[in-house]
């Protein structure tokens, strides 16, 4: 995330909204601590409202359960939103249940089947370094669906209360 500078970024629950907070906590963060599945939503929301670009950081296991999002993102196509979904195959935050883009579902074609203009695949960091430039610069609603291993280290919660985070994000933006 060493390539976001001013963008507003929405995180999905669990891992990576605390990640993200011990990486590069800032008040353009607005980390989901409770609602599975709604951080694409939330962004296209934001992305549709401001001019600056919104990176949606979303998990696999959150984004088959809103998948309908992605039609909707397409339908709108705001040229500002970089939609990154951080595929581990599984429900990371709930114990790594096998999730269904382990399997016959390819998010990357369900995202291009429903309208996204450009959707790329990252496997390594610099595959990822090169999609998200590109996201980032390109006025283009973009989809990187980056392949990751599932992981069960302990990342430690989001200190700040939601109500602390909701209003000093809405401060910033």
């Amino acid at each position: 995330m060493y390539q976001i500078k001013d963008e507003i970024v929405v995180s999905n629950i669990g891992d990576p909204s605390k990640e993200l907070y011990h990486i590069k906590d800032r008040s353009k963060n607005f980390y989901m601590l409770g609602s599975m599945g709604l951080a694409s939503s939330i962004s296209l929301g934001l992305a549709l409202s401001k001019n600056e670009k919104v990176v949606c950081l979303d998990g696999d296991g959150a984004l088959l359960m809103n998948l309908g999002s992605l039609a909707t993102i397409a339908n709108h196509n705001p040229r500002n939103l970089v939609l990154i979904v951080l595929d581990n195959g599984a429900y990371g935050t709930t114990g790594n249940q096998p999730s269904f883009s382990s399997g016959t579902t390819d998010l990357r074609n369900v995202a291009r089947a429903c309208g996204f203009e450009r959707c790329y695949i990252a496997s390594d960091e610099e595959e990822l370094a090169e999609t998200v430039k590109s996201g980032l610069t390109d006025n283009a609603l973009s989809f990187i669906q980056v392949i990751v291993k599932p992981d069960n280290k302990k990342t430690n919660p989001v200190p700040i209360k939601p109500i602390t985070i909701k209003d000093r994000f809405m401060e910033a933006i």
